[in-house]
């Protein structure tokens, strides 16, 4: 291959978006300057809170995240994108144990890159991510309006008439799957799987416990919901 070849080979796709997001300023800068010579478009970030706004923000086509941030674990922070979007994230860590790797993939990560590294594997594998990634066939957004409630599904905040609602973690995420699915119904045993595991199918108990007490925190009537909608049979639909 020629030197030109091997450049452009190396180069992203024009106007491919990436987010840089380490503690690291120098790290940072090196990277961003690296990235936008090889045609990315660099938004970066320096802790969790500033990452979970930049991604909102921006809308990246894919994230290079480190794990070990001031604020947050980095593990917080995929989870807050995975809470309204499926961009790619690749880990960028110098944490090297098997653990670390699988509880990030486990997470929501698609890939994990150990420190220290070459630039140009940093960059096949970002070019490799955003080319697996799931085409999204409507805009996705982390903030959703229902009513007076606003749901903030990258921060995992819900606030009604204004005011901040707290929410168990188990609330949250029956509330995090039914918002992510507004409109569609989603079958009890769906449900189960997602909130409380693969092994969970027939407690559906659960979901009118659960369900009862989010409507009693988020709807106006909790005897009437207006958002939270029980399917006779079937599941529950959360509507705008």
């Amino acid at each position: 291959m020629t030197a030109a070849g091997a450049a452009g080979a190396s180069a992203a796709v024009p106007g491919t978006a990436v987010l840089v997001v380490d503690d690291d300023a120098g790290l940072v800068r090196a990277l961003a300057i690296n990235l936008r010579t090889h045609g990315w478009v660099v938004t970066t970030a320096t802790n969790g809170a500033e990452a979970l706004d930049a991604a909102a923000s921006s809308q990246p086509d894919v994230v290079l995240l480190d794990l070990g941030l001031p604020d947050m674990s980095g593990l917080d922070v995929i989870a807050g994108i995975r809470g309204w979007s499926r961009v790619p994230i690749v880990v960028l860590s110098a944490r090297q144990l098997g653990d670390d790797k699988v509880d990030a993939l486990d997470a929501g990560a698609d890939d994990y890159v150990t420190k220290p590294f070459a630039m140009n594997e940093l960059l096949a594998r970002l070019r490799a991510a955003v080319r697996r990634a799931a085409p999204v066939d409507e805009v996705q957004t982390p903030v959703v309006e229902a009513g007076d409630l606003v749901i903030d599904l990258a921060r995992r905040k819900v606030q009604r008439a204004g005011e901040d609602v707290r929410l168990s973690p188990t609330e949250w995420s029956l509330l995090e799957v039914l918002v992510r699915n507004r409109g569609k119904m989603v079958g009890r045993v769906q449900l189960l799987h997602e909130v409380w595991g693969p092994s969970y199918s027939a407690e559906t108990n659960y979901l009118r416990v659960y369900t009862a007490q989010l409507r009693r925190k988020l709807e106006a009537d909790p005897s009437a919901p207006r958002h939270i909608i029980t399917q006779p049979g079937m599941g529950y639909v959360f509507e705008v």
